[in-house]
């Protein structure tokens, strides 16, 4: 796909089929640029799983990684879910097996179980509540304080969580993101330095989150300007920081959220604290896997009825927190 008109020719033909399918198109943040641009709806994986729970269309098109489309699948049973590729893994799902959890929760009998959404069925099917990246400090905020938590997979999201909460009683299972973990403290304070003006929006999966707020505390970067965000709540702050005059940005995530970012904000100049720091899952999802997709018909997700059942209220109850009349 090396034309404008190529692109424009494939675009139509994907969302004519969208239609022809009554199919909704959903796509991650970290998703290839032309995946995003045709997709019906974007987001991080909190909006998308809201998404998917209401649509009315019987068919979701999940451009994303397997644990994503799994999610769609638990929230919408009555739909058919697709993947483009169904070889789009994640390395911080496959960090915590079902197995190791049940092995973990029975050293904690009394715990509450909240599972990151980057993981699979089997492992919800286990869990208590779920979050994402956007709503993980009001999750764990809603458990009562007596109470042992179980936060996994994401090490670094969970030592964030365990830090802005100052909670003891929370044990932080030891998975990473591979992508997020390779964008370290040395990168990030190099570029910090070489744009002095710069915001930062740093994911809490990054292993340079600590990093940033040492920036701060030693006045390296002013406090301000250090912003720990979802992919979804960067798109926020890009609104907002542009609206108040924000022109540079240094960005700590898988570098599919620089397109997003220019769309809501084009008057900022966006650069990745680590350009290499790509999914190659994410990007197994091609524009030509997609409109496969809808042409066969392929691909699609099922899980068990049983372990979908189990999962369902843990991921409703993510959803609910942080909307109005849902969570605490």
């Amino acid at each position: 796909m090396t034309t404008a008109a190529v692109r424009t020719e494939w675009a139509q033909q994907v969302r004519d089929l969208a239609d022809q399918r009554n199919a909704v198109i959903l796509a991650h943040n970290y998703q290839l640029p032309e995946i995003q641009d045709v997709a019906h709806h974007v987001g991080d994986s909190l909006a998308l799983s809201r998404i998917a729970a209401s649509v009315d269309e019987p068919t979701i098109v999940f451009c994303g990684v397997h644990f994503m489309a799994e999610t769609a699948k638990i929230l919408s049973p009555e739909k058919r879910v697709l993947i483009p590729d169904a070889n789009a893994g994640c390395s911080l799902a496959d960090s915590l097996t079902a197995q190791q959890l049940v092995e973990w929760k029975a050293q904690y009998p009394d715990a509450v179980v909240v599972s990151y959404v980057n993981t699979t069925a089997a492992v919800k099917a286990l869990t208590d509540i779920c979050c994402t990246s956007s709503n993980a400090v009001d999750v764990v905020a809603s458990i009562p304080a007596d109470k042992t938590v179980l936060f996994g997979p994401d090490q670094f999201l969970g030592a964030h969580v365990r830090r802005t909460l100052d909670r003891e009683n929370m044990h932080v299972w030891g998975g990473e993101c591979h992508v997020h973990a390779g964008i370290n403290g040395a990168e990030l304070a190099a570029k910090a330095q070489e744009f002095p003006d710069a915001d930062l929006y740093i994911h809490p999966e990054c292993g340079c989150a600590t990093s940033a707020l040492y920036l701060a505390s030693a006045g390296a970067v002013p406090a301000d300007k250090v912003k720990i965000l979802s992919t979804g709540d960067m798109v926020t702050a890009a609104r907002a920081g542009q609206a108040g005059g924000t022109r540079s940005v240094l960005v700590a995530t898988e570098i599919g959220m620089i397109h997003q970012l220019k769309r809501a904000a084009p008057g900022i100049d966006f650069r990745a604290v680590n350009d290499r720091a790509a999914c190659s899952y994410m990007k197994m999802i091609t524009p030509e896997k997609l409109l496969r997709s809808l042409q066969e018909l392929r691909d699609e997700v099922h899980v068990d009825p049983a372990t979908a059942a189990r999962a369902r209220g843990a991921v409703e109850r993510m959803i609910a927190i942080g909307q109005p009349g849902g969570g605490e």
